[in-house]
């Protein structure tokens, strides 16, 4: 496939746009690029692995292969933005969750949400687990951004009587994510079924009004 080809450059003394304007549009083609190159990276690195061709990735974004390394002269920085992406993603839906729906509806749904993320983040294990410098970072980023997102919705559903109190968001964050790692080759549908088993167990327990610890 070629290059994204929009219209990007223009006359800056021509009635198409100034200077000024024009910067704006590049801006935005350029970030348009980049969504669409961290996505085809995201699906790629789940069916390719994160070694998958640069050829393979700028193609199913519709792009070129400059443009890929204009954005991430490096492999890690793509692999370092797909994670942050997915991550950022992850967080985002808490809120949103949270006005949608009761406290523990919203809870639970986005513990589903996560364990899905788990499932696309498998495709970056190889590299994450690499010893890379470039991905030392990415655990704290992991816990800084979903913590607070998952802290947030666990309270509201603690204090609705929904969930059990004695139990932190870092630590359900580890325990989602360590009974999800076995079942690999099982298929996403055998770790949905066991994360509804650990949320039947977290309502044992439950005590209106009573604080998170």
């Amino acid at each position: 496939m070629t290059e994204n080809t929009a219209p990007t450059e223009v006359d800056p003394t021509g009635s198409t746009g100034t200077p000024e304007r024009t910067g704006r549009r590049l801006r935005a083609d350029a970030q348009r690029n980049i969504d669409s190159l961290l996505e085809a990276a995201k699906t790629v690195f789940n069916t390719s692995g994160v070694d998958a061709p640069a050829k393979e990735i700028a193609d199913l974004a519709g792009v070129g292969v400059g443009t890929l390394y204009r954005h991430f002269p490096k492999r890690s920085d793509l692999i370092v933005a797909v994670f942050q992406r997915g991550v950022d993603a992850c967080a985002d839906t808490a809120p949103a969750l949270a006005a949608e729906h009761e406290p523990g509806a919203a809870f639970e749904k986005w513990i589903h949400r996560y364990t899905e993320f788990l499932a696309t983040k498998r495709g970056l294990a190889k590299a994450l687990h690499s010893g890379d410098p470039a991905f030392d970072e990415l655990p704290g980023y992991f816990m800084q951004q979903l913590g607070p997102a998952l802290g947030s919705l666990l309270d509201a559903a603690t204090a609705n009587g929904e969930v059990r109190s004695d139990i932190s968001p870092e630590d359900l964050l580890r325990t989602v994510a360590h009974l999800c790692h076995p079942a690999a080759d099982e298929g996403p549908e055998y770790s949905q079924r066991m994360i509804a088993v650990l949320i039947d167990g977290l309502r044992y327990g439950a005590d209106t009004g009573q604080p998170r610890a």
